[in-house]
């Protein structure tokens, strides 16, 4: 729930620091704070290049590409908070294709429900954004599924090291970009005027010390020790804060089927993120699960035969006694 309201939240700040700075450059600005600190004081994790890049790239460089590129073009933010969540269903997807991820049935039927509710208020609110920005938004939501598939792979031992070194892939591509893209005069003006400036650096502060370092360290943490299926369709939380806040601090209207597409959206990701398998104990050297006998009495075995036998059978010490006086010999002493 932590990770949901960082990140819900998350999109007005970054509405509001679009207000001064063009989409590129923002995104590449919101990474290179935490990259240089990073690079200078913080080791390398131990985790394999590939997935490290690979987490940079998806999660960092393509997810944000295209959610500001879309927000820049006039996307509502909790309309964005919405399609980015398609996320998690291409998380399950590409686990489930690539790697051979479990999905159990009921995951599945409560990601479904989920998604059921995502369409609902999608639906609800399609009239109000184009399909371009929704289609740019859904872009972002597979660059962060692949961010989500690599995050899990890399089993970093200390999940918030991956997040720090994960931000140093993205700024080199999206200064790039943006120099190309957008050009040296806009980058110029972002850095040289003070239209919507204290906004955008309150959002810039937010989106990268709420956003990226809790939000992003959090999910890192529960990637590394769960199966990313599990953990993605938490994700569809989101949105509801997303919807939320921007209709309370921004005015955006909030109707009746949305909020039952919401109720949805929580419901199916409690239904299919918490369901437990139940295991019978094992007994030592056994390769099944034990039963349970009643509680009735067991036949005792035959007592053996024999005096001596039958103390040792029945736990008592008595000593046999002594056998019958057969005869005497010669001397008249019993034999």
């Amino acid at each position: 729930m932590i990770v949901a309201v960082a990140w819900g939240v998350n999109f007005l700040a970054i509405d509001a620091s679009l207000e001064h700075f063009p989409p590129f450059l923002l995104a590449a600005v919101r990474f290179a704070i935490i990259a240089v600190p990073t690079l200078l004081l913080v080791p390398r994790p131990p985790v394999p290049a590939r997935w490290l890049f690979g987490y940079g790239l998806g999660f960092g460089t393509l997810q944000f590409l295209f959610l500001y590129w879309a927000m820049h073009a006039g996307i509502q933010p909790g309309v964005a908070s919405l399609v980015l969540q398609s996320s998690a269903p291409f998380t399950v997807l590409l686990g489930a294709t690539l790697f051979g991820d479990t999905v159990t049935p009921r995951r599945l039927a409560g990601l479904a429900v989920a998604v059921l509710g995502l369409a609902v208020v999608g639906w609800e609110r399609s009239h109000t954004a184009a399909i371009g920005p929704f289609l740019l938004v859904l872009a972002g939501g597979f660059g962060w599924a692949i961010g989500n598939i690599c995050n899990a792979r890399a089993k970093a031992p200390n999940p918030f090291h991956l997040t720090l070194w994960m931000s140093v892939v993205p700024p080199v591509p999206m200064f790039a970009l943006s120099l190309l893209v957008e050009g040296p005069h806009r980058i110029g003006a972002a850095f040289s005027t003070t239209d919507h400036l204290p906004g955008a650096l309150t959002g810039l502060a937010y989106t990268v010390l709420i956003g990226t370092l809790l939000g992003s360290g959090i999910w890192s943490w529960l990637m590394a020790r769960h199966a990313a299926g599990l953990v993605a369709p938490f994700s569809m939380l989101v949105p509801v804060v997303g919807l939320s806040t921007s209709a309370v601090l921004l005015g955006e209207r909030v109707t009746a089927l949305e909020i039952v597409g919401a109720a949805l959206v929580v419901g199916g990701v409690l239904s299919g993120s918490m369901a437990r398998t139940l295991r019978l104990p094992l007994r030592r050297g056994s390769r099944g699960p034990t039963t349970t006998t009643s509680p009735t009495t067991l036949p005792r075995p035959p007592t053996p035969a024999g005096p001596i036998a039958a103390a040792a059978a029945t736990g008592r010490p008595d000593r046999p006694r002594s056998p019958a006086v057969v005869g005497t010999n010669a001397r008249g002493r019993p034999l």
